[in-house]
């Protein structure tokens, strides 16, 4: 376990955080399959302070979530049913439908704005069919990184969650809709250009190759063979307390309201919950325990070794080096902090969260918390992660 003067240290780190940087923080450590840091701070609510934050809360994942997306595709892959270098519209035909798609832009997801062309793509097209799942997995395939899916699902954002709301699954037929006729950002295969838009996408391929919704396909697939129980969606909706759940921001643009038991991500939500990319909740125990089972190879991943271990060796280079699906270590500045090993994959999530994982230490180390509570100024999340992760190294190699 992490105590004495490590643990000392550890809490230095943290206390000037809470409620600076972010009012709630969860964080499970395992070293060599043992459990040797679980524990949680801050409150539910800052504000009341009469709900404190526990081991059990749980966190919206944002990012996270694609962990779990790009595993339900590899166990696809390993049971014989799409192949990495399959074609999308082999699976979802209406994305090639508008052919040949221009080359434009994005939009900015903080300030909504389209962004500018890049220059040595004006005037150039593209053909949608060409884009393959391992470019959706490693963010090569030219999509934008963000456009606002959301307003094409619904004129309206959804009402505030309660227990029992149905899922609204004409929000996804809407968004998808739109989804496959955005222009291009960029040319298919040229650099790694970070998409929530194709794992998006990579969703509705799981949902039609698995032949049910794509909630349910993640849990067949990846959470439920692995027993990790409290990954879902729409956490309040399906009778989670609301006193069991981490808020995020409030949102003075769309909802008017604070995320409470609801995704985040406005794209998530305004799809109806349940997307590829993001929406979904867990706590920090069941991130690492499936960050655990990546660590030794689980065989209840579904996924054959040959391609485990190739989703965590570099396939692309760009804004991010890239595995299948996993962030691999960047040499500087990484959110893994210094001390991680050259081999550490992992990924992390806007709202807070991350996971990395250290194959050489035999180490996993699952992050949450909800720095977007104050707004959206990632400095201050992105130094904590890095100082938190030397110390987990200080103190594992101690």
């Amino acid at each position: 376990m992490i105590a004495g003067r490590k643990r000392d240290n550890l809490e230095r780190l943290i206390a000037p955080q809470l409620p600076a940087t972010f009012p709630a923080l969860s964080i499970c450590v395992i070293h060599h399959g043992d459990i040797i840091l679980r524990d949680a701070w801050g409150w539910i609510d800052p504000a009341a302070k009469d709900t404190a934050v526990t081991t059990d809360s749980r966190f919206d994942l944002a990012s996270v979530s694609k962990l779990i997306t790009h595993t339900a595709f590899l166990a696809l892959v390993s049971d014989g049913k799409i192949a990495l270098d399959s074609r999308l519209v082999e699976v979802v035909p209406e994305f090639g439908r508008i052919n040949p798609r221009a080359v434009k832009s994005g939009q900015d997801p903080d300030t909504r704005k389209l962004l500018p062309i890049e220059s040595r793509f004006r005037g150039q097209q593209v053909d949608p069919t060409d884009v393959t799942f391992q470019q959706l997995l490693t963010h090569t395939s030219g999509l934008p990184p963000w456009r606002s899916v959301y307003l094409h699902a619904a004129a309206e954002p959804p009402p505030p969650p309660a227990e029992g709301d149905p899922y609204d699954a004409e929000r996804w037929r809407r968004g998808l809709q739109a989804m496959v006729k955005f222009p291009f950002a960029g040319t298919v295969g040229d650099t790694v250009r970070y998409t929530d838009i194709g794992i998006m996408l990579l969703g509705e391929a799981i949902a039609r190759l698995q032949g049910c919704p794509l909630d349910q396909a993640l849990s067949e697939l990846v959470t439920q063979p692995l027993g990790l129980s409290t990954f879902t969606h729409n956490p309040v909706a399906r009778g989670i307390p609301r006193n069991q759940v981490v808020p995020t921001e409030f949102d003075d643009h769309w909802r008017m309201r604070r995320a409470w038991g609801e995704a985040h991500d406005e794209n998530a939500c305004g799809v109806g919950g349940v997307a590829g990319h993001a929406g979904l909740f867990a706590t920090a125990i069941d991130v690492a325990r499936f960050g655990q089972a990546w660590l030794c190879g689980d065989s209840r991943l579904l996924i054959s070794p040959a391609l485990l271990q190739l989703a965590t060796r570099q396939h692309a280079n760009g804004q991010f080096r890239l595995g299948l699906g996993w962030m691999l270590k960047a040499e500087q500045d990484s959110s893994a902090g210094d001390r991680y090993s050259a081999g550490s994959y992992g990924h992390t999530g806007y709202t807070g969260t991350s996971l990395w994982i250290d194959p050489g230490r035999q180490l996993v180390s699952a992050v949450l918390a909800n720095r977007v509570y104050h707004g959206r100024d990632p400095d201050g999340i992105h130094a904590f992660r890095r100082a938190l992760h030397d110390l987990i190294v200080e103190a594992v190699d101690g």
